[in-house]
């Protein structure tokens, strides 16, 4: 029997999951990148042997073409093995087809990450046999050889994952939609569409969990055939909501769940998840003892509005997960007490007007710290700022050193920076690092 030659497109964690799933086969990786630009942890981590084409073309016949999240569809290399008569999936695509438990799927802008993991830990409290993969950093192809059919699988599902499936999970749960990765969809619609398929695919007997506080993720219900509850910080709900400071769910019958009092997370949109994550465990029938016993201990993801110190009274927060301007105004709104910001890094396309406007209405921010390509266009989003805005900074010691200056006991001081983190840092976790690095530093 001839054997298989798979080429994966892509080499970061999930190019690494897909050749390891394939041993056996011939595996090809490519990627646009240099070999010296690649983590060279992802190299220790293939246990079979690869042939790589880093930054060049591959010359052979493929069968089979698997593309990492992250690259586009349209990527040149793909088109041209499909002309040449190869197919084409992703490592999403063969998780639901091959996946034997019930899925339970998130996504949304923002608020995956934290929403996905609080389900997970929700479900540990009283079921066995739980899974949390996806974009929350453990690729799905790692965990499928340990799953059974009693086992429960939460995925956290970005619009690259989800552009072009055509499958849609048990239950699917869509938070905040606004707009995100405009550098790689090539609009809103689109970036609103791919993310349509969490629902899309949907059967009779399954669950759609949606934000009934904003139109466009409310919109999402009419495309699909599922049972809809819907969850709400604003307004009564079919689902989950907030009635005089308690979360009622009408999940299973109505209850007061807990007090908002009881939940640990900062910020009016770690409320939002919360009460999504309620949703979807109360389908699932976990009691309310082990649902209030996470958000009463949940402090939150790494990089997460993480509170990183607190140093003569002054607590210093990490945001660096924030490329977005609506996740940068979430973590304003968080925090009633004065703040210093720390803004931009490198563009995403995304509109700072509406950001500009807060903060210029916001008389709790004291000063706003610029760095990165982003800062002429903040500073200009800004203009009319009343309070000190500041640039100059060229790495993460003089960033945090100016933060400390100008702050006082009762300040809250957030990296939060709207953008991406390319060319100041390798990533949003490298700059969330360096961050923690620099305020341990502080006053030793």
């Amino acid at each position: 029997m001839k054997t298989e030659t798979v080429a994966i497109i892509g080499f970061g964690q999930e190019g690494v999951c897909a050749a390891n799933y394939f041993r056996g086969a011939r595996i090809l990786i490519y990627d646009d990148k240099p070999r010296q630009d690649i983590d060279p942890l992802l190299f220790k981590k293939l246990k079979t042997q690869v042939t790589f084409y880093f930054k060049k073309a591959i010359d052979t016949k493929v069968d089979l073409i698997i593309r990492s999240p992250g690259v586009k569809p349209d990527h040149p290399q793909i088109e041209s093995l499909l002309h040449e008569g190869a197919k084409q999936t992703t490592p999403t695509k063969i998780f639901f087809q091959k996946c034997p438990a019930k899925i339970i799927g998130v996504t949304g802008t923002k608020g995956k990450g934290t929403t996905a993991t609080l389900i997970y830990e929700m479900l540990k409290k009283q079921y066995k046999d739980i899974f949390l993969a996806g974009n929350i950093g453990i690729p799905m192809l790692q965990i499928l050889p340990e799953i059974t059919r009693e086992s429960l699988v939460v995925l956290e599902l970005s619009s690259f994952q989800l552009v072009d499936l055509k499958a849609s999970p048990h239950v699917a749960v869509v938070l905040m939609i606004t707009t995100e990765h405009l550098d790689w969809h090539t609009s809103t619609d689109e970036y609103r569409q791919a993310k349509l398929s969490i629902v899309k695919y949907q059967k009779a007997g399954d669950f759609a969990v949606i934000n009934q506080d904003f139109a466009v993720s409310k919109n999402y219900a009419t495309s699909t055939k599922a049972k809809v509850y819907y969850f709400s910080t604003k307004s009564d709900a079919n689902g989950t909501f907030i009635k005089n400071s308690y979360l009622i769910s009408r999940i299973g019958g109505e209850q007061e769940v807990c007090n908002v009092h009881d939940i640990l997370l900062p910020g009016a949109h770690n409320l939002q998840n919360a009460i999504a994550a309620v949703s979807v465990v109360k389908i699932l029938g976990v009691k309310n003892q082990n649902i209030v016993k996470v958000l009463r201990t949940f402090k939150g993801l790494k990089h997460r509005l993480q509170l990183v110190k607190v140093i003569n009274g002054i607590k210093y927060y990490n945001d660096s997960f924030s490329t977005t301007p609506e996740t940068t105004i979430a973590a304003i709104e968080a925090f009633k007490s004065p703040k210093i910001l720390i803004l931009g890094g490198s563009s995403k396309k995304s509109d700072f007007s509406i950001m500009g406007q807060k903060i210029k209405r916001d008389k709790s921010i004291k000063a706003v710290i610029l760095i990165g390509d982003e800062a002429p266009r903040i500073r200009k989003a800004i203009s009319g700022f009343s309070g000190s805005t500041i640039g100059g900074a060229e790495n993460m010691t003089q960033i945090v050193k100016s933060a400390a200056q100008i702050s006082q006991t009762g300040d809250v001081v957030i990296l939060s920076p709207a953008c991406a983190s390319f060319g100041m840092f390798k990533n949003y976790e490298d700059r969330g690092e360096q961050f923690i690095q620099e305020v341990n530093k502080l006053y030793e």
